[in-house]
């Protein structure tokens, strides 16, 4: 009994997460580091403030928050999901660097290699594969194919942009290119593309 209620008493309470985190737009990485003290309770009031929240301006500086602490969250991958195709261009880059941060699913390397391909605006494409490269950290090495397999993909699309990032990510993930130049021509592309998908297969037949 008495240690439920020194544990009770040590639970951190929402209160001392907002004191933490204000004023939002001051909050660095000391700060974070402070926070993430307090432990993985930290993570249900942070969700909670950035559900409550009516300013965009406010909840970008959360996800930028869950970004830096790194911690699995499925709450915090739900309430960022609401916002992942909003116009707003601070809350929306922010949203997709945290995703891959709180989350280990296929369903976010999905959703940011369909912004990657087909979001009308570049600056979202190309931070979506930034995203894909960097940030899927939670990943595993059978989920990570998934990934793959949708970039390469994306290799193949009649938009230079999205070739050359396509690639860019794949380098970062594996280094190498297999020869691949997104302004090269059709054929030469096709070719690597048929080396990475063999590749693809030749890796997840081996994990």
């Amino acid at each position: 009994m008495f240690a439920t209620i020194a544990l009770f008493l040590l639970a951190v309470t929402e209160q001392q997460v907002r004191t933490a985190i204000t004023p939002l737009d001051k909050v660095g990485y000391e700060e974070v580091q402070r926070l993430k003290a307090f432990g993985p309770d930290i993570l249900p009031h942070l969700v909670q403030i950035y559900t409550r929240s009516s300013s965009e301006e406010d909840r970008a500086a959360i996800a930028r928050i869950f970004y830096t602490i790194g911690w699995k969250s499925p709450e915090a991958r739900a309430v960022l999901l609401k916002d992942v195709h909003t116009q707003n261009q601070n809350l929306r880059l922010h949203v997709q660097w945290a995703l891959g941060r709180v989350s280990d699913d296929t369903e976010v390397v999905d959703i940011l290699a369909n912004i990657m391909i087909n979001d009308p605006n570049a600056l979202f494409r190309d931070k979506a594969a930034c995203a894909l490269a960097y940030d899927q950290i939670h990943l595993t090495e059978k989920q990570k194919v998934r990934l793959y397999a949708k970039v390469i993909d994306a290799l193949s699309d009649p938009k230079q942009q999205v070739r050359a990032i396509a690639i860019q990510v794949l380098q970062i993930h594996t280094g190498q290119t297999k020869g691949f130049d997104a302004d090269g021509s059709i054929e030469d592309r096709g070719r690597s593309i048929n080396r990475w998908k063999t590749w693809v297969a030749e890796y997840a037949k081996n994990l």
